[in-house]
């Protein structure tokens, strides 16, 4: 809770409690707060067993944490064994430089592999000669 605070934040908390409370009361509402805080912990711990009761036994290893958007997607991403081997299966250079084939219509060069010397987007193309136009694309304009 309170893993961002340094030595000085806190030696000036501490000095600003002892001037609004006091040396004679400080220890007391110490106590309270830190009893207050206990109830609220107790609270909510209390809560969350009685929801994890509810929603019966298919629901035992249900965490309120996976309830966070980031947390429920990371966690589906990692667990997800089909989706890990789509991923590893899949060659982004490859498709990519396929698509650029395709579109420049040229036929896919399958005897070098992407990685290794196939068609680079980075690059640019030869210049087209002088004579030459540029290829029309009718659904593009």
């Amino acid at each position: 809770m309170f893993n961002d605070i340094g030595a000085l934040e806190l030696v000036v908390l501490v000095v600003l409690a002892v001037l609004v409370f006091g040396p004679d009361k400080l220890p007391k509402v110490i106590q309270d707060v830190s009893g207050f805080i206990r109830k609220i912990r107790d609270f909510s711990e209390s809560a969350k067993q009685d929801i994890r009761s509810e929603l019966g036994p298919e629901f035992k290893d249900f965490e309120f944490e996976d309830l966070n958007p980031k947390t429920f997607i990371r966690k589906q991403l990692t667990e997800n064994e089909e989706l890990k081997e789509i991923r590893s299966s899949f060659d982004l250079k490859k498709e990519i430089n396929d698509v650029a084939d395709a579109v420049n219509g040229r036929e896919p060069d399958t005897s070098v592999p992407a990685a290794v010397g196939g068609t680079d987007l980075l690059k640019k193309g030869d210049k087209p000669a002088e004579g030459d136009r540029p290829p029309f694309d009718a659904d593009a304009t």
